[in-house]
């Protein structure tokens, strides 16, 4: 290799790039000449050729030459410049709204010029929009590109012409080598793959015969040969975790099965062919010595919950204790309600932690999980606090994964006893196509309740403009006298809590004027926990008929007598939000509804997103649609925790390389071992650290 390689080569060592710049690109990610070169362009311009004017077609960007027919300012109702381009093979109009007295002039009859823009319908003929215009001699011989031109994702103050001039600084430097071709060439040669260093030339600088079509669809062997190896190093870090996590010792959870009995004997209904399978699947996992890894994922209703519980049983009854961690303080306790119901009466003990628990009563809670003597405790991430320390955990449940990131999950793994970890089971309501799953959870086995228990009938959905909402309130008001509940959730459009709560307030107000004699409740973030519980409980007791609340019931209590949901200014939702906050009703006998209220107009997205929630109860259905529109780091919740962000791989488009992604990486493992830790390095080891929680 000529010189160092261009992984540890500052950007800094560039021609051009000062303190500045380095803070710029710093934003992007960008350190080193390899991260440069692995920022690819999201589309290309072809300035190769001059395309005669009679060929265009709107939308297409294309380089033009002619001469000028005519040029003048119109007043319409903006001022601007017509010049009349002509070349033989037809005419088009270039239309300036901003342009000088020296501009004008250089645009002048009889004068040459190229320009290059995008083609539009205009009033009279197709037009170009303030193209870019250069002057030319009569019949000046074509000096035009040699490549198509890359346009880069950037930021602010970084232009296109300066992402040009660095990433052709970093590609002579790769002419001298520099960038580690790390796939075993059996590998690369065995699946068609082009050399990295070929691929990278090519997509920063690609040759006129390449297809812009597929170039900008994400299909070129290039762009698929970097993807491959992105999600490759991705697949292998969860792998890493994985088999790190299953080296390690557990405890042997062998129940024998009496207590889980015992609850199956009390409980009033029967569990459904899913739930008994993953039931059987998860009492497998927790009779061997390393720790389990299981994802199990179920629609809104399906009874995860109870499964959960049962697991728990199973580890109590081999002598440990089991911890369940929630992402709310509603949610958590919500599920030490209905634990406390199922676990108490088989003389289980129970405690619940959350970080509203202090003084005394946190003390005491400390205690029982030291000494053994609470046997399952239910809370939030105040579980994994460094003062927390169980006597003997067996298990983990951590529900609503996505809310968590992978170092908040694994946290708890420390708290097992001496020299050994927690089982952990994983539960989410938010269901993640089986793909998608599979590369982003591959540190953990994944178990689906695909059916709902039996008597549950699928909520009726519609879709109604704000201008109707007198009708709403009457249905809602005619749904309480006749003994039913429902619910009424604000969003709104501001991001700050307080103006939410506010407008929260302000229709419960309304509301309770308007619907005289109904017991209206309101329930908003900014309330403290205790009051907030009392008004939830209240609304289960059925001491309140209309509960008014903002987006944070959207995991929340169970009320089986509430049928109505009016979810206001539903446009301003996701579909896996709006699916989440449905699932809040249809938890009785009885039919339900849920009313989405939107204010016109409404713009294609959002028009889309409520017609799919209108049409199908599906939560996997939705989550493919949500997928579709939205795409994995939004529906993964990884936005926020960082955990996946992928610079080349996009895990929808990318999805029919999983199968293939997988196979090699069990190659490589078994293999050409020595290629796994670079790949990591390479791709994932400067975000997080998978492979070193």
């Amino acid at each position: 290799m000529a010189h160092k390689g261009l992984a540890e080569t500052p950007v800094t060592a560039l021609k051009g790039v000062g303190p500045k710049s380095a803070e710029r690109l710093q934003r992007l990610g960008i350190e080193s000449v390899q991260d440069l070169l692995f920022h690819l362009p999201i589309r290309y311009q072809d300035r190769t050729r001059i395309v005669p004017i009679g060929s265009l077609r709107p939308g297409d960007q294309a380089v033009i030459q002619g001469e000028v027919e005519s040029a003048e300012i119109r007043f319409g109702r903006r001022r601007s410049l017509l010049v009349r381009l002509v070349d033989g093979s037809g005419g088009i109009t270039l239309r300036f709204f901003h342009f000088s007295a020296a501009q004008q002039g250089n645009m002048s009859r009889g004068a040459w010029l190229r320009c290059f823009g995008e083609v539009r319908n205009g009033p009279n003929s197709y037009e170009l929009v303030h193209p870019e215009v250069q002057r030319v001699a009569e019949g000046e011989a074509a000096a035009v590109e040699q490549a198509l031109t890359p346009i880069y994702p950037t930021t602010e103050g970084m232009h296109q012409l300066t992402w040009r001039d660095l990433t052709g600084r970093a590609l002579a430097l790769l002419e001298q080598g520099g960038l580690q071709e790390l796939l075993p060439d059996e590998i690369r040669i065995a699946h068609a793959m082009p050399e990295l260093a070929d691929a990278v030339r090519l997509l920063h600088r690609p040759p006129p015969d390449q297809s812009r079509q597929l170039l900008s669809d994400n299909g070129h062997p290039a762009q698929r040969r970097l993807a491959l190896e992105e999600l490759l190093a991705h697949q292998l870090g969860l792998r890493a975790l994985r088999q790190r996590q299953r080296r390690r010792r557990a405890p042997t959870l062998r129940g024998g099965g009496r207590l889980q009995q015992a609850l199956l004997d009390q409980l009033p209904f029967m569990l459904t062919r899913a739930q008994r399978r993953v039931l059987a699947q998860l009492n497998q996992d927790l009779a061997r010595p390393h720790p389990a890894l299981r994802l199990v994922q179920g629609d809104v209703g399906s009874g995860k919950t109870i499964v959960a519980a049962l697991a728990a049983l199973c580890c109590v009854e081999a002598g440990h204790q089991a911890a369940l961690m929630a992402p709310t303080e509603l949610l958590a306790e919500q599920h030490l309600r209905n634990f406390g119901a199922w676990l108490e009466p088989l003389g289980i003990r129970l405690g619940g932690l959350s970080g509203r628990h202090k003084g005394k009563r946190r003390d005491t809670t400390l205690q029982g999980l030291a000494d053994g003597s609470i046997q399952v405790i239910v809370g939030t991430h105040a579980l994994f606090q460094g003062d927390v320390v169980f006597d003997r955990l067996g298990l983990v449940i951590v529900d609503e994964q996505h809310r968590f990131g992978v170092h908040q999950r694994l946290a708890l793994h420390e708290k097992g006893a001496a020299g050994q970890v927690p089982h952990q089971l994983v539960m989410t309501a938010t269901p993640i196509p089986r793909t998608l799953a599979m590369t982003a959870y591959a540190d953990l086995d994944l178990s689906v309740i695909d059916e709902l228990p039996p008597g549950r009938t699928p909520v009726s959905t519609v879709v109604v403009a704000d201008a109707r909402r007198d009708q709403v309130v009457e249905r809602v008001a005619r749904a309480c006298i006749e003994g039913r509940q429902a619910y009424w959730v604000c969003t709104l459009i501001e991001e700050s809590e307080v103006l939410q709560c506010q407008a929260a307030e302000d229709t419960a107000a309304v509301l309770a004027e308007v619907l005289e004699g109904l017991r209206v409740g309101l329930v908003h973030g900014r309330l403290k926990a205790p009051e907030k519980e009392a008004v939830m409980t209240a609304f289960k007791d059925g001491d309140i008929d209309l509960l008014v609340a903002t987006t944070v019931i959207e995991v929340g209590v169970d009320v089986p007598n509430a049928s109505l949901m009016v979810i206001e200014n539903a446009e301003r939702l996701g579909l896996s939000q709006l699916h989440q906050l449905r699932g809040r009703v249809g938890r009785g006998a009885q039919q339900s509804h849920c009313v989405l209220l939107y204010h016109p107009p409404l713009g294609e997205l959002a028009q889309e997103r409520l017609a799919v929630v209108r049409e199908t109860n599906d939560g996997f259905e939705i989550a493919r649609r949500d997928l579709a529109m939205r795409g994995p780091g939004e529906v993964l919740g990884t936005r926020q925790t960082g955990e996946m962000q992928f610079r080349i791989a996009d895990l929808l488009r990318d999805q029919d390389m999983v199968p293939q992604v997988q196979a090699l990486a069990d190659r490589l493992l078994e293999e050409h071992p020595a290629c796994v830790a670079p790949l990591m390095h390479r791709w994932i080891g400067h975000k997080v650290q998978y492979a070193d929680v």
